[in-house]
């Protein structure tokens, strides 16, 4: 049977934390024995908010070598730079001439954004839901991984390719595959809450680094950041994320390193407090993160073996999305 095709990017803003790699890039380990995976680093939506050209770069290199240490395999998935296939701008911009001003109005993201960043309102991050569904759409992609934030977004890439299929195409020869949503439940690491605030999701953008742990934080940060992690009133080791969530969020975190199921740890520290759990966390998380911090800085000293990867990975990129362009632009009547 024919691979279905599986797309995911990251933007390369913030550093990479337990969050992204629990919840997004372990997943993503696991899906490229089973799907034709595409793994853009999606650096022209990073620049919808002001970045230090310097800072991008670097961390465009830092992420590709993390995604390749965390387990992602340049054999087996293409992993590459948005910026690398300007296919990505050219079907964003056609697909702009078929989105309405009231859909992106509605998207609640830009009107966060655009609170957090009222300098800063560009029509580049008004803008953005549709090159995110240029980015889907180039590939053909059946399945999507797509947190909470970015399931409206998805919807309107579905929207747009069912208007551009109804319109242009037939239902034997499609324009665009119509994608599916994957959401990752929580209890795989689908949502990593803050340390301190476990009411909000973990962010690698936190400008509170007490609220994270990075991927790349030593061994101390990360048994001082876990130590001092919020947990909750009385001393009871249970699972219950309406009463105790700052626990609930920490045993998540525990079950997702150590490969045991929630309740199995729960049972093991009957009779223990929050400090011994703490304690025993920090080192699972130590250890399962050092092979990981290892072969990062393996891959960090030879940046020419990380161009060849991402050359290797626009290229192959390339000639797939070249395709869905120009199939697009001869349906539409470009010459």
């Amino acid at each position: 049977m024919t691979q279905k095709t599986l797309l995911s990017g990251i933007q390369p803003s913030g550093k990479l934390m337990i969050g992204n790699y629990l919840g997004v890039l372990k997943q993503w380990t696991s899906m490229q024995e089973d799907y034709r995976c595409f793994f853009p680093l999606v650096d022209l939506h990073a620049i919808t908010v002001r970045q230090d050209p310097n800072l991008l770069r670097e961390r465009c290199y830092q992420f590709v070598a993390l995604y390749i240490a965390c387990g992602l395999n340049p054999q087996k998935s293409t992993i590459f730079i948005q910026s690398h296939v300007p296919q990505h701008s050219e079907l964003a911009w056609l697909l702009n001439c078929f989105s309405y001003m009231g859909e992106l109005n509605r998207m609640t993201q830009f009107k966060d954004k655009s609170q957090r960043h009222a300098n800063n309102i560009n029509s580049g991050l008004f803008g953005y839901p549709v090159l995110m569904s240029a980015d889907i759409l180039l590939y053909q992609s059946d399945l999507i991984p797509v947190g909470e934030d970015q399931k409206q977004h998805l919807e309107l890439c579905r929207n747009l390719a069912h208007r551009l299929n109804h319109e242009y195409a037939t239902e034997k020869s499609p324009l665009f595959t119509i994608p599916e949503p994957y959401i990752p439940p929580k209890s795989s690491g689908g949502r990593i809450m803050s340390l301190q605030d476990p009411s909000v999701k973990m962010s690698k953008s936190d400008s509170n680094e007490q609220n994270v742990v990075f991927l790349l934080d030593e061994a101390k940060s990360i048994e001082k950041k876990i130590k001092r992690s919020v947990t909750d009133s009385g001393s009871e080791i249970l699972y219950d994320e309406k009463n105790k969530p700052g626990l609930a969020n920490l045993l998540t975190i525990f079950s997702l390193v150590s490969g045991n199921t929630i309740e199995s740890i729960v049972d093991s520290y009957q009779g223990k407090g929050y400090g011994h759990l703490k304690v025993d966390l920090a080192e699972a998380l130590i250890e399962h993160l050092r092979p990981l911090q290892e072969r990062y800085h393996e891959l960090s000293s030879d940046r020419g073996e990380i161009d060849n990867i991402l050359k290797k990975g626009a290229e192959t990129a390339k000639n797939v999305a070249q395709k869905t362009l120009s199939a697009v632009q001869n349906t539409i009547g470009l010459v």
